[in-house]
């Protein structure tokens, strides 16, 4: 579950008001070396600002970006999940819709990211640890039935 990322990585975000220009979100954007920010209200999300949406809504269409509000380019409605959505929920939402980031709302509120690379972080893990898991079952199983390890 999502809640299980976010105690490893904390719940920060990297947001924005929709009122800053898309300069100063990519200037955000590049000092973090992270490839979105989420616009809030409050704590309300009320769109995110990715890499993606610099290059089609910004650059593909010669906008100032010093002049140019992140809420004229955000994307929005934005997909969210909650802690207790499942990982698979969490990458067939990315994969169906081609994105990387799904921030976690809790209560109407921000409570954290995650990304594509969370995800399949920790599914490489969980992975790991149901293979280790009939490793040690087959070995237990070759020793009750052969008496010893190979």
């Amino acid at each position: 579950m999502v809640k299980e990322i976010l105690a490893r990585k904390g719940g920060f975000v990297a947001s924005i008001s929709r009122e800053h220009t898309v300069l100063e979100a990519a200037r955000e954007m590049n000092a973090r070396r992270i490839g979105a920010l989420v616009i809030t209200d409050g704590e309300r999300v009320v769109g995110i600002f990715t890499e993606r949406d610099v290059m089609t809504r910004v650059v593909a269409l010669q906008l100032d970006p010093a002049k140019t509000k992140v809420e004229q380019v955000m994307t929005c409605p934005v997909a969210c999940c909650t802690p207790e959505t499942s990982l698979g929920e969490c990458r067939e939402v990315m994969t169906n819709r081609r994105i990387r980031h799904l921030p976690v709302v809790s209560d109407n509120k921000l409570a954290g990211i995650v990304t594509i690379g969370d995800v399949m972080a920790k599914e490489v893990v969980e992975h790991k640890e149901k293979i280790d898991d009939l490793h040690k079952s087959i070995d237990y199983l070759h020793e009750y039935m052969y008496g010893s390890y190979r």
